[in-house]
């Protein structure tokens, strides 16, 4: 799907898209804010979430962009590119977030296969990261300095290499979702998706179900909650109506093996509003609940943007305990 994003931004605009450079040395990241809603800026609520602020991130150094997942670390966000770029975002409250440039992935798959779509954080700090080319997943140390092991499951072999593991979750008690972006599942409209008994690296057993994502969209990425809910994020793209998102929420309790899963709509974003090519989700926590942070994979063209919004989730929407 990315390359067809690519494509079609392309012959919109007759440019090209250009490829960065692997310089040494991380530049800063900077954060300009922009609204919810450019033609009605005083907009901040949509949905079952609360408009928090969103900024446009840019920096100087070409190997920053293609942002397909976020991971909550401390006070700050790990964010990865699909080219296998690490970028550090640390949350300052109310004040525009700050960032840096810190390298790029250490080993990994060769060629091709090097497309870094998802990424899951353990209780430990160890990260996991889906590679979409490879349909393979590597777990990595907590300073993503170094591959710790990697595994090329079984169930995703015959995942399309452009729409392979695009989401990733580790659930609190071990358990593993991966959530394909094209891969067709058993029932029409669905997608396939796996959900693994421990650490698939190590081994934890693969068990199928399918997930249906609204009409015309595809899953990017999905978060679980405190209350053991996931948020799962999607995005569409056509040349009449542009790219839009919708973020969704599942009862994890419908997850099991041979289920057909599906979400309910909780808000969607199209155009006016601010949008582009939603591909990462995170959620932190403060005192009132639950916030969710989105951003945009810009694909390393000069006709995107990278997002970064952030969310108050309703507690009517999702309570912090019970169903």
């Amino acid at each position: 799907m990315r390359k067809i994003l690519i494509l079609c931004a392309m012959l919109l605009a007759g440019g090209s898209v250009g490829t960065p450079a692997m310089n040494e040395g991380g530049a800063a990241i900077v954060a300009k804010a922009v609204p919810l809603n450019p033609r009605d800026p005083a907009r901040t609520r949509i949905g079952g979430l609360a408009y928090l602020g969103g900024w446009v991130l840019t920096s100087a150094d070409r190997r920053f962009g293609g942002i397909s997942a976020l991971a909550a670390d401390g006070e700050d966000l790990i964010a990865l590119g699909d080219r296998g770029g690490i970028f550090r975002i640390s949350l300052r409250g109310n004040l525009p977030p700050a960032g840096r440039v810190i390298g790029m992935l250490p080993d990994g798959p060769a060629g091709r296969g090097r497309d870094s779509e998802s990424l899951a954080r353990g209780p430990g700090g160890a990260y996991w990261v889906g590679f979409e080319g490879a349909n393979a997943i590597w777990r990595y140390d907590p300073g993503l300095g170094r591959a710790t092991g990697h595994v090329a499951p079984a169930a995703m072999a015959e995942w399309p290499r452009n729409g392979g593991p695009e989401a990733l979750v580790r659930l609190a008690d071990g358990r593993f979702l991966v959530f394909s972006e094209e891969a067709k599942g058993r029932v029409a409209g669905s997608r396939a998706a796996l959900m693994f008994a421990g650490d698939p690296v190590a081994g934890g057993r693969a068990d199928r179900f399918d997930y249906v994502p609204p009409d015309g969209y595809v899953v990017t990425d999905a978060q679980a909650l405190p209350d053991g809910r996931l948020i799962v994020l999607h995005r569409r793209f056509t040349l009449m109506d542009g790219v839009s998102a919708v973020i969704s929420i599942v009862d994890l309790a419908a997850v099991r093996p041979g289920a057909v899963v599906r979400g309910r709509e909780i808000a969607r974003l199209a155009s006016p509003m601010t949008v582009d090519n939603m591909e990462a989700l995170a959620i932190t926590r403060d005192a009132r609940g639950a916030i969710l942070w989105i951003a945009s994979d810009d694909n390393f063209s000069s006709i995107q943007r990278t997002l970064l919004l952030r969310f108050r989730l309703d507690k009517e929407t999702a309570p912090e305990t019970g169903r």
